[in-house]
């Protein structure tokens, strides 16, 4: 494990490191007992990954339990939950117990969330399965659960003891899959870093390919940059709002559709281009920056239809989002590239023109 890139992350309520590099799977097993991990181990998985992965992790952790759950996010939901719960149970799991997560943020989420949970807390390891889930979900300690009203509305702050990413489980993964976990890089670029979007709009070609020395630095720079803004706000009381940048909308279009037509980094895409538009109407953002990230997104590939869906409707959604405090929706606008501010005061009409500029019904 002496090539693998390490960030560390430091929280007031834990550190961590998180792991990146090709080739890291079959060295879980000594990465737990590195991080000091207890002996008694589940992993957290569903069929789909566990076919292509569950041996290797098996080979590693021979003693481990594998707990299965279903696949996709209309099951992120309490009653899959509590699944993990009873296995755990069943087995006679203590405080000491160790739950390993191995899939996309879905998996991450509800095992974060049991792992949260189950008696109070135990020992958390992430090992994502999804670009998407290893440049993002998986740092932060953001787990948690849907309700039918909303995306993430039951949820913790939890904080893993270990994130190993391996960018060789990538080649797995579905195009679509692959490709919605762009945008969620092209999410930290935007916001955060010019540095990365000029990588992302320079590399793509190789990045499509999934070369692992193309991805292995990339998916670092996200870990990095999401490290430095959680150890200054754990709990989203401020600058960890950034990486919310395009959730907003995003979250929305998931609810609306009840999580059956866009991938997560899909309904992000087109959050981020709700909020540029906004930021161009604002007079916050340059037109041209507002091109290149459409440019960019565009580049990746054709987005699912929304012509079809309300404006209002997404409205009415967005204004019931966990990012409402005090009854003001806090939205994050891109300025200049890698740049960014908050706002509180975008109002109802504003919201329903930037959707309509997408293409969405201006009523139902």
């Amino acid at each position: 494990m002496s090539s693998a890139i390490r960030i560390d992350v430091r929280t007031p309520s834990r550190a961590y490191p998180v792991l990146v590099g090709a080739g890291l799977i079959p060295h879980l097993g000594r990465a737990l007992e590195d991080a000091g991990c207890g002996s008694r181990r589940f992993v957290v998985s569903n069929q789909t990954i566990w076919r292509f992965w569950g041996d290797a992790v098996r080979e590693s952790l021979p003693d481990a339990e594998a707990v299965m759950v279903p696949d996709g996010e209309r099951f992120k939901i309490l009653t899959t939950v509590t699944r993990i719960y009873d296995a755990l149970q069943r087995a006679g799991a203590d405080r000491s117990a160790v739950l390993i997560t191995l899939g996309g943020g879905v998996v991450g989420d509800m095992g974060g969330f049991a792992a949260a949970t189950y008696m109070r807390g135990i020992t958390l390891v992430h090992v994502p399965t999804t670009l998407l889930a290893q440049v993002d979900a998986s740092v932060g300690g953001k787990v948690g659960v849907n309700l039918p009203g909303g995306k993430n509305l039951i949820g913790a702050f939890y904080q893993p003891s270990l994130v190993l990413s391996d960018p060789d489980v990538l080649r797995t993964l579905p195009r679509r899959e692959f490709r919605a976990g762009i945008y969620e890089v092209v999410k930290y670029g935007a916001a955060c870093s010019r540095d990365l979007f000029a990588q992302v709009q320079d590399r793509l070609s190789q990045i499509s390919k999934r070369d692992p020395a193309t991805l292995a630095p990339i998916i670092a720079e996200c870990c990095r940059l999401k490290a430095a803004i959680v150890g200054i706000d754990e709990r989203e009381a401020g600058p960890r709002r950034v990486l919310n940048f395009g959730h907003t909308a995003g979250h929305a279009l998931e609810s609306l559709t009840r999580y059956r037509r866009f991938l997560h980094g899909e309904a992000v895409a087109y959050g981020m281009l709700v909020a540029a538009e906004l930021g161009v109407r604002r007079g916050v953002m340059a037109a041209a920056d507002r091109a290149a990230l459409a440019g960019l997104i565009s580049q990746l590939g054709p987005l699912p239809p929304l012509g079809d869906l309300a404006a209002p409707a997404v409205v009415a959604l967005m204004k019931r989002d966990k990012k409402v405090h005090e009854g003001r929706l806090h939205f994050v606008l891109p300025a200049a590239l890698g740049e960014h501010v908050v706002v509180d005061d975008v109002t109802e009409e504003e919201m329903l023109g930037a959707l309509a500029s997408m293409g969405l019904a201006d009523s139902a």
